[in-house]
């Protein structure tokens, strides 16, 4: 582990952080990633049968893929449900449930269909289930929290059993790409009209569903223990080859040291997540191994421009400058990451080295801060739930704009309140991720920078900018795909200009397997592929 001088100002300044109160992150509703697994697969050998137990540091929130946000969730989910495209360990799309797709105009896709598909409890699936699904995502009554990957869909039209052609507002191309996302994966129908009647009854969106998850996926649903475990089974029907193991236990191991401990000792055969401390402990190892990869993740710090002097671009850019991002890759992640130039990396279509990244560089800030009519700094505080890695980049960044005269205080707080307060735009700076889980630029731009998506939607840092909206606009609709790479180039040097936020990196995602664990991979979003996954 590289030693780093600021660690001890990190303990130094640790004393003058204010508690405000804790709570446990969900592991991490916005931190999961993508792109090429680096060689870590592990074989796939080994016979079949088995029960495979994974560690997770967080609990599922709930089973309803179009409700739920958050990877813990996404993990079980993916193996429930399925989705009409996926993505491979290289981030190329493939199929799943729909065969092929193309746009037949300049505004409908049209996607054929597997046939002879059915659902865990025997329903059929075919166009008029994924009409449903698609409809039930976009009903504003639902409110779910991903209705932005799809709200451009105007209708959903069954041309025959297993022919749908999907309707935007204008022309989209990355919308296979946002269908091989788990939020929309596709539920049962008959399982979605029983949520329906039970909302009609009085219960919550999604009440029936989290109870009764039911989907085409490689296995099925069996118990769950909240707070400690859930289990699921193989899917003896499924319409492929399925899943090797016989049954898969996700359990809720929250402290890092003890799932360590877990995948050496043997009570556990995967880990999740793992920080860069863990790595030498477990190359040493003669029973467990490491599995790392790039992730589709960015952590980044939010300025709130709804407030002075966030209002001002010139103190974010200066803000911005005066953050060691190669330092904090170096000593908060422990190299296991890459700094971020912009809001994607490569695992993104819309990431290029072409985008000019603001250099660290104190006597340009201190400039910038004298322009913008603050030559002696001023007073404010950065936001964070009680993640480690995120205190100690609050602690750093503490310490970091103390050298061009700006006094932070830290705030910790607790991580419901955190999102509802920063959605509220309570909140000076504030720092938080967000997974690049579409591949394509278009969603997180969206999401994090986009007038129509401030607050709870994603756009905590309160841009809104009618000029980059319609720089967004025109990237959705461009069909060439070299004209629109140079849109979201565009996008992210003017992001860069405004700076409504510091890019701070794209964290590796790391994990540990047992040695006979054969055939397991995660894509960058953070998602288990079991499929292949043998006990040797």
């Amino acid at each position: 582990m590289k030693n780093h001088a600021w660690k001890l100002v990190v303990l130094l300044l640790a004393l003058v952080v204010t508690l405000f109160a804790c709570a446990s992150e969900p592991d991490s509703s916005e931190e999961a990633n993508n792109a090429e697994a680096e060689g870590n697969e592990s074989e796939e050998v080994g016979a079949a049968g088995g029960d495979l137990i994974i560690a997770t540091g967080s609990d599922a929130t709930m089973l309803d893929p179009h409700i739920s946000s958050d990877v813990p969730s996404g993990n079980i989910q993916i193996n429930i449900y399925e989705t009409l495209t996926k993505f491979n360990d290289n981030m190329e799309l493939e199929p799943l449930l729909a065969e092929s797709w193309e746009a037949v105009e300049d505004n409908v896709w049209e996607f054929k269909l597997k046939e002879g598909v059915t659902f865990h409890d025997g329903s059929e699936f075919n166009a008029e289930v994924v009409k449903l699904n698609v409809e039930r995502i976009l009903d504003e009554d639902l409110a779910s929290p991903r209705r932005v990957l799809f709200d451009l869909i105007e209708e959903v039209e069954v041309i025959d059993d297993y022919t749908v052609q999907v309707v935007t507002e204008f022309p989209f191309a990355p919308l296979p790409a946002h269908f091989a996302h788990y939020a929309s994966s596709i539920i049962s129908p008959e399982v979605i009209e029983a949520d329906y009647e039970a909302v009609a009854a009085g219960d919550d969106y999604g009440s029936y569903v989290n109870e009764n998850p039911i989907g085409t996926g490689i296995f099925e649903y069996d118990n769950w223990n909240p707070g400690t475990e859930i289990t699921l089974t193989r899917n003896e029907n499924y319409w492929g080859d399925g899943a090797k193991v016989d049954t898969v236990t996700f359990k809720v191991v929250p402290e890092t040291l003890t799932r360590v401990a877990e995948v050496e000792t043997g009570e556990a055969h995967i880990v999740d997540p793992l920080t860069a401390t863990n790595i030498d402990q477990l190359e040493a190892s003669t029973e467990a191994n490491v599995y790392q990869r790039n992730g589709a993740t960015i952590t980044y710090l939010g300025y709130n421009m709804d407030k002075e002097p966030f209002d001002d671009p010139k103190v974010r850019r200066a803000i911005t400058m005066a953050l060691n991002t190669q330092e904090m890759v170096d000593g908060i992640l422990d190299g296991a990451g890459e700094v971020a130039v912009g809001p994607v990396n490569d695992t993104n279509f819309g990431y290029s080295d072409e985008i000019e990244a603001i250099e660290y560089d104190v006597e340009g800030a201190k400039e910038l801060l004298a322009e913008a009519g603050y030559p002696d700094g001023f007073s404010t505080t950065i936001w964070t739930n009680d993640s480690q890695e995120r205190m100690d980049i609050a602690i750093y960044t503490q310490s970091l704009l103390a050298e061009i005269g700006v006094d932070v205080a830290i705030e910790v707080v607790e991580w419901g309140a955190y999102l509802e307060s920063t959605a509220n735009g309570e909140h000076d700076m504030f720092i938080l991720g967000l997974s690049l889980g579409t591949g394509d630029a278009d969603y997180p731009m969206h999401m994090l920078f986009h007038s129509d998506n401030v607050g709870t939607t994603g756009n905590r840092t309160f841009m809104r900018d009618e000029q980059f909206d319609q720089m967004l606009h025109e990237a959705r609709i461009e069909q060439d795909e070299d004209v629109r790479l140079n849109k979201y180039v565009e996008a992210a040097n003017y992001l860069n200009e405004q700076s409504p936020m510091a890019f701070l990196y794209h964290p590796d995602r790391i994990m540990g397997y047992r040695e006979e664990v054969k055939g397991f991979w995660s894509d960058a979003s953070g998602l288990y592929q079991l499929k292949d996954v043998t006990i040797q």
